[in-house]
Protein backbone atom coordinates (compact mmCIF):
# COMPACT_ATOMS: atom_id res chain seq x y z
CA UNK A 1 0.00 0.00 0.00
CA UNK A 2 2.72 2.58 1.06
CA UNK A 3 4.47 1.90 -2.43
CA UNK A 4 1.22 3.25 -4.07
CA UNK A 5 1.71 6.66 -2.82
CA UNK A 6 3.50 8.69 -5.81
CA UNK A 7 6.99 9.19 -5.03
CA UNK A 8 7.21 12.95 -3.64
CA UNK A 9 4.55 12.35 -0.73
CA UNK A 10 6.62 9.01 -0.16
CA UNK A 11 9.91 10.18 -0.09
CA UNK A 12 9.03 13.02 1.97
CA UNK A 13 7.27 10.73 4.63
CA UNK A 14 10.28 8.40 4.41
CA UNK A 15 12.56 11.13 5.35
CA UNK A 16 11.01 12.51 8.07
CA UNK A 17 10.68 9.07 9.89
CA UNK A 18 14.48 8.42 9.08
CA UNK A 19 15.59 11.97 10.67
CA UNK A 20 13.12 10.88 13.71
CA UNK A 21 14.58 7.47 14.28
CA UNK A 22 18.15 8.45 13.90
CA UNK A 23 17.49 11.85 16.44
CA UNK A 24 15.21 9.95 19.51
CA UNK A 25 16.46 6.37 18.89
CA UNK A 26 19.33 5.97 17.19
CA UNK A 27 21.52 8.97 19.38
CA UNK A 28 18.84 9.83 21.51
CA UNK A 29 21.33 10.92 24.03
CA UNK A 30 22.72 13.48 21.41
CA UNK A 31 19.95 15.99 21.56
CA UNK A 32 22.38 18.30 19.62
CA UNK A 33 20.47 17.09 16.77
CA UNK A 34 17.59 19.05 17.56
CA UNK A 35 19.89 22.23 18.54
CA UNK A 36 21.34 22.04 15.05
CA UNK A 37 18.20 21.10 12.45
CA UNK A 38 15.16 22.64 14.90
CA UNK A 39 14.09 25.97 13.34
CA UNK A 40 15.20 28.95 15.95
CA UNK A 41 14.66 32.65 15.86
CA UNK A 42 17.07 34.10 13.45
CA UNK A 43 18.27 36.82 15.90
CA UNK A 44 18.89 33.95 18.38
CA UNK A 45 22.67 32.86 18.95
CA UNK A 46 21.08 29.18 18.06
CA UNK A 47 20.08 30.07 14.86
CA UNK A 48 21.50 28.48 11.71
CA UNK A 49 20.80 29.09 8.25
CA UNK A 50 19.97 25.37 7.36
CA UNK A 51 17.20 25.29 9.71
CA UNK A 52 15.20 26.91 7.63
CA UNK A 53 14.50 23.82 5.39
CA UNK A 54 15.38 20.94 8.10
CA UNK A 55 13.05 22.58 11.09
CA UNK A 56 10.87 20.54 8.44
CA UNK A 57 11.99 17.19 9.07
CA UNK A 58 12.18 17.50 12.80
CA UNK A 59 9.34 16.45 15.44
CA UNK A 60 8.46 17.11 19.28
CA UNK A 61 10.83 14.27 20.88
CA UNK A 62 9.91 11.55 22.44
CA UNK A 63 8.03 11.59 25.62
CA UNK A 64 8.40 15.24 25.75
CA UNK A 65 5.43 17.15 25.14
CA UNK A 66 2.83 15.45 22.40
CA UNK A 67 6.06 13.45 21.64
CA UNK A 68 5.11 10.85 19.07
CA UNK A 69 1.70 11.82 18.23
CA UNK A 70 3.18 15.03 16.28
CA UNK A 71 4.71 13.09 13.95
CA UNK A 72 2.17 10.28 13.44
CA UNK A 73 -0.33 12.68 12.77
CA UNK A 74 1.50 14.85 10.72
CA UNK A 75 2.39 12.18 8.37
CA UNK A 76 -1.16 11.02 8.29
CA UNK A 77 -2.55 14.04 7.18
CA UNK A 78 0.20 14.01 4.17
CA UNK A 79 -0.51 10.56 3.28
CA UNK A 80 -4.28 11.72 3.28
CA UNK A 81 -3.66 14.80 1.36
CA UNK A 82 -0.66 14.73 -0.14
CA UNK A 83 -1.06 11.75 -2.85
CA UNK A 84 -4.13 13.32 -4.69
CA UNK A 85 -2.13 16.87 -4.80
CA UNK A 86 0.84 15.13 -6.51
CA UNK A 87 -1.35 14.14 -9.28
CA UNK A 88 -3.18 17.01 -9.87
CA UNK A 89 -0.06 19.42 -9.71
CA UNK A 90 2.43 17.09 -11.11
CA UNK A 91 5.87 16.11 -8.80
CA UNK A 92 7.76 19.98 -9.59
CA UNK A 93 4.70 22.32 -8.81
CA UNK A 94 4.00 19.88 -5.71
CA UNK A 95 7.39 20.05 -4.37
CA UNK A 96 7.53 23.50 -4.89
CA UNK A 97 4.33 24.18 -3.00
CA UNK A 98 5.24 21.51 0.06
CA UNK A 99 8.75 23.56 0.28
CA UNK A 100 7.19 27.06 -0.10
CA UNK A 101 5.10 26.62 2.31
CA UNK A 102 6.99 25.36 4.98
CA UNK A 103 9.39 28.67 4.54
CA UNK A 104 6.05 30.55 4.48
CA UNK A 105 5.40 28.91 7.88
CA UNK A 106 8.84 29.99 9.05
CA UNK A 107 8.32 33.14 8.42
CA UNK A 108 4.81 34.41 9.77
CA UNK A 109 6.02 32.57 12.86
CA UNK A 110 9.25 34.78 13.02
CA UNK A 111 7.51 37.69 11.69
CA UNK A 112 5.00 37.66 15.04
CA UNK A 113 8.25 37.01 17.13
CA UNK A 114 10.38 40.07 15.96
CA UNK A 115 7.39 41.74 16.87
CA UNK A 116 7.12 40.23 20.25
CA UNK A 117 11.18 41.21 20.54
CA UNK A 118 10.63 44.95 19.11
CA UNK A 119 8.08 44.97 22.21
CA UNK A 120 9.65 43.57 24.89
CA UNK A 121 12.55 45.34 24.11
CA UNK A 122 10.88 48.66 24.14
CA UNK A 123 9.39 48.28 27.65
CA UNK A 124 12.97 46.88 28.87
CA UNK A 125 14.51 49.90 27.42
CA UNK A 126 12.41 51.90 29.29
CA UNK A 127 12.88 50.58 32.47
CA UNK A 128 16.61 51.06 31.98
CA UNK A 129 17.95 47.75 31.13
CA UNK A 130 20.28 47.49 28.59
CA UNK A 131 18.76 45.14 26.19
CA UNK A 132 21.62 45.26 23.41
CA UNK A 133 24.34 44.79 25.77
CA UNK A 134 21.59 41.33 26.94
CA UNK A 135 21.33 40.00 23.64
CA UNK A 136 25.26 40.81 22.76
CA UNK A 137 26.13 38.24 25.46
CA UNK A 138 27.17 40.61 28.04
CA UNK A 139 26.39 40.19 31.62
CA UNK A 140 23.57 42.92 32.38
CA UNK A 141 22.45 43.66 35.93
CA UNK A 142 19.12 44.68 36.65
CA UNK A 143 18.55 48.42 37.90
CA UNK A 144 15.84 50.71 40.04
CA UNK A 145 13.07 50.00 42.35
CA UNK A 146 11.84 46.21 43.41
CA UNK A 147 9.07 46.79 41.51
CA UNK A 148 11.23 47.67 38.73
CA UNK A 149 14.03 45.15 38.58
CA UNK A 150 10.42 42.37 38.95
CA UNK A 151 8.83 43.51 35.80
CA UNK A 152 12.51 43.60 34.10
CA UNK A 153 13.10 40.11 35.23
CA UNK A 154 9.65 38.73 34.00
CA UNK A 155 9.92 40.58 30.57
CA UNK A 156 13.86 39.24 30.27
CA UNK A 157 12.46 35.51 30.67
CA UNK A 158 9.78 36.06 27.79
CA UNK A 159 13.03 37.41 25.71
CA UNK A 160 14.60 34.15 26.47
CA UNK A 161 11.71 32.08 25.64
CA UNK A 162 11.69 33.51 21.92
CA UNK A 163 15.41 33.13 21.61
CA UNK A 164 15.84 29.39 22.76
CA UNK A 165 12.53 28.00 21.80
CA UNK A 166 13.01 26.60 18.47
CA UNK A 167 9.99 25.38 15.64
CA UNK A 168 10.24 21.92 14.60
CA UNK A 169 7.71 19.89 12.16
CA UNK A 170 6.45 19.45 9.08
CA UNK A 171 3.01 20.94 10.05
CA UNK A 172 3.39 24.86 8.25
CA UNK A 173 4.36 22.48 4.94
CA UNK A 174 1.45 20.63 5.77
CA UNK A 175 -1.16 23.08 6.33
CA UNK A 176 -0.08 24.35 2.81
CA UNK A 177 -0.93 21.18 1.49
CA UNK A 178 -4.09 21.10 3.04
CA UNK A 179 -4.83 24.48 2.13
CA UNK A 180 -4.21 24.16 -1.57
CA UNK A 181 -6.58 20.84 -1.53
CA UNK A 182 -9.14 23.22 -0.51
CA UNK A 183 -8.95 25.44 -2.63
CA UNK A 184 -8.72 22.76 -5.77
CA UNK A 185 -11.13 20.89 -3.94
CA UNK A 186 -13.63 23.08 -2.15
CA UNK A 187 -17.15 20.91 -1.96
CA UNK A 188 -14.50 17.66 -0.77
CA UNK A 189 -16.08 16.61 2.67
CA UNK A 190 -13.45 15.22 5.58
CA UNK A 191 -14.52 13.80 8.29
CA UNK A 192 -12.21 15.46 11.97
CA UNK A 193 -11.77 13.60 14.91
CA UNK A 194 -14.07 16.06 16.82
CA UNK A 195 -16.57 16.80 14.41
CA UNK A 196 -19.08 13.67 13.95
CA UNK A 197 -20.03 14.54 10.66
CA UNK A 198 -18.51 14.76 7.49
CA UNK A 199 -17.62 18.80 6.51
CA UNK A 200 -16.63 20.52 3.49
CA UNK A 201 -13.29 21.78 3.35
CA UNK A 202 -13.97 25.47 2.37
CA UNK A 203 -16.17 25.78 5.46
CA UNK A 204 -13.72 24.12 7.68
CA UNK A 205 -10.25 25.55 6.42
CA UNK A 206 -11.14 28.99 7.35
CA UNK A 207 -12.70 28.14 11.00
CA UNK A 208 -9.32 26.45 11.39
CA UNK A 209 -7.01 29.47 10.47
CA UNK A 210 -8.91 32.12 12.44
CA UNK A 211 -8.69 29.83 15.28
CA UNK A 212 -4.77 29.56 14.77
CA UNK A 213 -4.54 33.13 14.72
CA UNK A 214 -6.37 33.98 17.46
CA UNK A 215 -4.25 31.35 19.80
CA UNK A 216 -1.23 32.43 17.94
CA UNK A 217 -1.44 36.42 18.83
CA UNK A 218 -3.09 35.53 22.26
CA UNK A 219 -0.44 33.71 23.89
CA UNK A 220 -2.60 30.19 24.34
CA UNK A 221 -0.42 28.72 22.57
CA UNK A 222 -0.08 25.35 24.31
CA UNK A 223 3.82 24.76 22.57
CA UNK A 224 2.22 24.58 19.19
CA UNK A 225 3.22 27.31 16.63
CA UNK A 226 -0.29 28.30 15.28
CA UNK A 227 0.88 30.99 13.16
CA UNK A 228 3.19 28.84 11.54
CA UNK A 229 0.30 26.77 10.33
CA UNK A 230 -1.55 30.26 9.26
CA UNK A 231 1.79 30.99 7.23
CA UNK A 232 2.12 27.98 5.34
CA UNK A 233 -1.64 27.99 4.36
CA UNK A 234 -1.64 31.14 2.86
CA UNK A 235 1.09 30.43 0.18
CA UNK A 236 -0.55 26.90 0.06
CA UNK A 237 -3.91 28.89 -1.08
CA UNK A 238 -2.19 31.76 -3.04
CA UNK A 239 -0.25 28.87 -4.97
CA UNK A 240 -3.12 27.13 -6.01
CA UNK A 241 -5.06 30.18 -6.64
CA UNK A 242 -2.27 31.06 -9.37
CA UNK A 243 -1.92 27.36 -10.44
CA UNK A 244 -5.87 26.30 -10.54
CA UNK A 245 -6.22 28.76 -13.86
CA UNK A 246 -2.73 26.77 -15.52
CA UNK A 247 -3.33 23.18 -14.21
CA UNK A 248 -4.88 22.07 -17.44
CA UNK A 249 -2.63 24.13 -19.87
CA UNK A 250 0.17 22.80 -19.03
CA UNK A 251 -0.01 19.78 -17.58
Amino acid sequence: MFNNIPPITRNIIIINVIVYLISNFLFPQLYDIYDMLSAYYPFSPNFRSWQIVTHMFMHAKMGDGIGLTHIIFNMLTLWSFGPILEQRLGGQKYLILYFLSGLGAFFLFNLWNFVEVQQISSSLNSLGFNVDGFLSGAHVGFTGTAESIAQQQGLVENLKAIMSTPMVGASGAIFGVIAAFATLYPDAKIMMMFIPVPIKVKYLLPIVIVVSVFLGISGNAGGIAHLAHVGGAIVGFLLARIWRKHLYRFN
